[in-house]
């Protein structure tokens, strides 16, 4: 796909953009993790079920997560959400970035790149004196991405659990 960053257009998130969203995320999961994730795991993933999440998530009052989309001609083409880190059930002074999409069929377009600066001038803009995203370990793209955009990895490491499979995440760390 020959996209440039020049006609994108990133704001924020309306409930009307749920279903998009949901398939950018299901479509970006069972995409970007096949091999990384117990495939049973990809597969039981519903685009329905996953943009009614999206939508209570978004109208949930009180609610400290932003969430951007990125936008083409109209067409959802990604999506990023950030607020405060989680260290557990606590939340700290920093930002975390909890999610990164972009369409499939649009990466290395920019999409991405647009979504992560905005994502980031915000939380600096906001005080955030630190960044903070997990990533899976294995998924060597998204790691690269993000260390050509300022991330490095600070050693911790958790797993998450998939289908009843540990999938190992490095946590990686931006300050500005």
């Amino acid at each position: 796909m020959n996209d440039t960053p020049h006609d994108l257009r990133v704001r924020e998130m309306t409930p009307a953009d749920c279903r998009p969203v949901a398939e950018i995320r299901v479509g970006g999961w069972q995409t970007a993790y096949a091999g990384l994730v117990p495939q049973s795991y990809l597969d039981a993933m519903r685009v329905a079920e996953d943009a009614e999440r999206r939508r209570e998530l978004l109208l949930k009052p009180g609610n400290p997560v932003v969430n951007l989309v990125a936008e083409r001609a109209g067409r959802i083409i990604g999506w990023a959400a950030y607020g405060p880190y989680r260290d557990g059930e606590v939340r700290t002074d920093d930002a975390e970035l909890y999610a990164l999409y972009v369409r499939p069929g649009h990466w290395g377009g920019g999409v991405g790149a647009a979504l992560l600066r905005t994502t980031t001038e915000r939380c600096e803009t906001a005080g955030h004196d630190r960044m903070l995203l997990w990533v899976l370990r294995d998924n060597v793209r998204a790691r690269r991405f993000y260390e050509h955009h300022g991330f490095t990895a600070d050693g911790t490491e958790e797993p998450f659990e998939a289908a009843g499979v540990e999938v190992p995440e490095v946590r990686y760390v931006r300050a500005p």
